[in-house]
Formats: structure tokens, sequence, C-alpha cells
């Protein structure tokens, strides 16, 4: 499997810029990888909106919402949590541990008011985790920041964490980022993570390749994963 075999992100950057960072030994090859987990970043009401809005109309519903991106990613969330669930491999959810507040505390650039409606906390049904699946709840946009991630991580053996969910620049970033440096193998699932901006997606893409983690698409994630039980048998 090539990883970076042309994506639809892609596009947006420059080959040159590619060129650039492949001469300095960026975009490295995927390791071997043994125990993973999904970790689904804040795909919730709020940050999605509610499906058949345009991306102004989604704003006016849930100011942090994303809109048609999300519901161009959630099928693909879904069949990326189905590979997962079939395989009994840790799936964990992120969500404010602040509900009704868009961020906790001051230290913030955001300029949007902190009201938000109680059903922004909630997840869409496609993707509504099981009562085995742990939802952690979060202070801020890494999953890794005042949370006992690491520790829960640790118990299990994990060693990689796959990523997907929004925005890309931002919570995913910041956890991917994390992840990284507390010594996990990071790997980006590209397709099923989203974003308000398309540049911003593209250009974190593309630097979270460059530097944190492994980019790939949902189609390229099952040759990396265990056979499922029933193949097995």
């Amino acid at each position: 499997m090539t990883q970076n075999a042309p994506k639809p992100w892609m596009s947006l950057i420059p080959e040159a810029e590619f060129a650039t960072y492949r001469a300095g030994g960026f975009m490295s090859a995927l390791p071997t990888v043994s125990r993973m987990a999904l970790i689904v970043i804040d795909v919730t009401k709020g940050f999605c909106g509610s499906p058949g809005l345009t991306l102004e109309q989604a704003i006016a519903e849930y100011p942090t919402a994303c809109g048609p991106a999300a519901w161009e990613a959630m099928p693909r969330i879904t069949a990326l949590i189905d590979l997962f669930r079939a395989r009994q491999l840790p799936i964990i959810y992120t969500l404010s541990d602040t509900p009704g507040v868009v961020h906790a505390g001051r230290a913030t650039k955001s300029k949007r008011a902190t009201a938000m409606p109680a059903s922004a906390n909630e997840f869409p049904p496609e993707i509504n985790p099981r009562p085995d699946e742990w939802v952690l709840g979060k202070c801020k946009a890494s999953a890794f920041f005042g949370t006992p991630l690491t520790i829960h991580l640790t118990r299990a053996g994990i060693d990689t964490l796959v990523f997907c969910g929004v925005s890309t620049s931002g919570c995913v970033r910041a956890s991917v980022v994390d992840g990284f440096s507390h010594g996990y193998s990071t790997i980006v699932i590209d397709d099923c993570c989203f974003d308000r901006s398309a540049f911003a997606h593209a250009a974190n893409l593309f630097d979270m390749s460059a530097k944190y983690a492994h980019v790939l698409s949902l189609a390229d994630l099952p040759a990396l994963l265990p056979a499922t039980r029933a193949a097995a048998e």
C-alpha cells in the first residue's frame, strides 16, 4: 500500500510542497502496528448540524457546525466504526464535558456566544455508541488534555491510534499531535474527517501526514486490520 497515493484533498497542495517535504525525510512509511483503537473525535450534532442544511443554515442551528461536509463523511465514519466493531477492537468517542458551552474557560480565540442547545452534545443516530463503547468527555481540543485517555490505552495494550472526526484543523489535529507526543503510532483516515473549511482540511492533513501521522483513506485500512472473528473461524 502506498501511503501517499493521490487523494482528493491533495489537489489543494502544490506538488512542489510534497517534493520538498519528502526530500527532507518527512512523510515516512507506515510502521508495523499491532493493537489498534479507533478514536472518534467530537462527531456530535453540534459539530454536524442537521442533515440537508447548507453550511450557513447549519451554523445558524449550531455555531460550531460543519454542515454538508459532516454528512458527506458520515457514511464512511459509520463504515469505519463497523470495521472496528466487527474485529472487536476498542472504540472511543469524545465529546465536550461542558454541555451547552462551546469552550470551557477563557483561553480561546473564539468570539462565539457560549450558549449552545443541549442537543449539541448528542451523537447522530448513525454513529450512536454502544453501551460497551467508551464516551470520553474533554474540556479542550485534545482528547488527551486533562483526561484519563493514556491510562485507558495503556491498560488495553494499545500501540496505534486511528483517528476520525471533526474538525480536521482543530480537535482532530490537537488529538493526533498529542497522541504522537505520547509515543503512539497515529493514523488519520482522511475521508472520515471533516472541517468547515476545505482549505483547512487539506492543509492540516498535509501537515499531519508530513510530521505526526500516517494519513490513509477508509479503503486503505482493512489491509492493516486483523480478520473478523467469522473470517478467522
